[in-house]
């Protein structure tokens, strides 16, 4: 009997090539996923998990991966001891607990393809909104990235600062994580798929693992859950809010995310929100501009103000704390998360938001 029982738990290794081969099917029909899945099946249960979690005050993800990360620890140790007092069954127990993690994993990536995944394979936010994403020339580029930083030094006259002179958020960081929904209000009445009561975004406790990790924000599919980085500079937690929030709207791809959180930011009623969005979309505008162009992109970047500049030296000092091998390893792993999930590019992909703010650009020209 022990051994029937045994064979049948492995059943639920099936679960790991039925995942692969949703992702293939889905892959192929990015229209069927936006119709079936994205808007029928996953916004509803994104919104109904994403408050049930949203009830508790802390981030129900971050407790899970702490409580998993414990349990595997607690598996290698019991493995690790039973080697070394030379028990009989020492390798049968060893082989039996990488079992149980093949049927872990399994059941775990099946779980995220069926409650989250599957959004990879959906369709490009520019063909859901009709924005004309064609090849922009350099004169384009450049039109925006004019633009960004007139908004940008306008924005931050607004801002209060730090005794530092840096940019301070309008209030709480708690009460930030409330009002970064207003954003995607008023964006849902031009894009109606960016809709949904969906529950808060939370500040994770072990915010400075992520930093060393040189990670911002997490959506963690499990729990419905837009986890942010606490820790970092004010003038980046209102665009990353927005931006995790993109991701539990269902806007996998992390392209799309950024210029959603743009998007949002900028429609925000204050000005915390407006200014972190447009400094979002100004740093990958330039950053597109240097490559095709450094002699004009040294020629605008001379008319930055002077707290745009001093928010952006914050914010390269914070990262530049935290660099080390654990950030190139972390970068490592979430450039094959993104090439597994079919973004082809890589932590490369991340450039490709400026054609979405030029496509925005055209079409706001075109208006009489």
């Amino acid at each position: 009997m022990k051994k029937k029982g045994f064979q049948k738990k492995y059943l639920f290794v099936l679960l790991l090539p039925a995942a692969f081969f949703l992702a293939q099917i889905s892959a192929a029909h990015p229209e069927f996923v936006e119709k079936l899945y994205s808007n029928t099946i996953y916004k509803p249960i994104g919104i109904i998990l994403s408050n049930i979690t949203g009830i508790f005050p802390f981030s129900v993800a971050e407790l899970t991966v702490l409580l998993l990360t414990a349990l595997l620890l607690y598996g290698i140790g019991k493995v690790i001891m039973s080697f070394i007092r030379r028990k009989p069954n020492a390798l049968r127990f060893f082989l039996n607990y990488l079992g149980n993690i093949l049927i872990f994993t399994s059941i775990i990536y099946f779980l995220f393809m069926v409650l989250w995944g599957l959004n990879y394979y959906r369709q490009p936010f520019s063909k859901i909104t009709g924005l004309d994403v064609s090849p922009a020339d350099l004169e384009e580029l450049e039109e925006v990235c004019v633009m960004l930083i007139n908004n940008a030094n306008d924005l931050r006259q607004r801002m209060g600062e730090t005794e530092t002179g840096t940019m301070k958020l309008n209030s709480t960081l708690q009460d930030a994580y409330l009002r970064a929904g207003a954003g995607y209000e008023n964006a849902s009445s031009l894009y109606a798929v960016l809709d949904g009561k969906f529950g808060r975004p939370k500040g994770v406790f072990a915010s400075v693992i992520m930093s060393y990790a040189g990670i911002s924000g997490v959506y963690f599919p499990l729990t419905s859950e837009a986890n942010v980085n606490k820790d970092m500079p004010p003038s980046m937690l209102p665009c990353t809010i927005s931006h995790e929030m993109a991701h539990q709207r269902g806007f996998a791809r992390e392209d799309e995310a950024n210029y959603i959180a743009y998007l949002t930011c900028r429609l925000h009623p204050d000005d915390d929100f407006k200014y972190s969005g447009v400094l979002l979309a100004l740093i990958n505008s330039m950053n597109a501009l240097y490559s095709y162009d450094r002699e004009k992109y040294l020629y605008l970047r001379q008319s930055y103000s002077e707290g745009v500049n001093k928010d952006l030296g914050e914010l390269n000092a914070f990262w530049q704390k935290y660099e080390g091998p654990f950030e190139k390893i972390s970068n490592s792993i979430n450039d094959t998360y993104l090439k597994a999930n079919r973004q082809q590019d890589g932590v490369h992909s991340y450039g490709r938001m400026v054609d979405l703010i030029i496509a925005e650009h055209r079409a706001e020209k075109q208006i009489p």
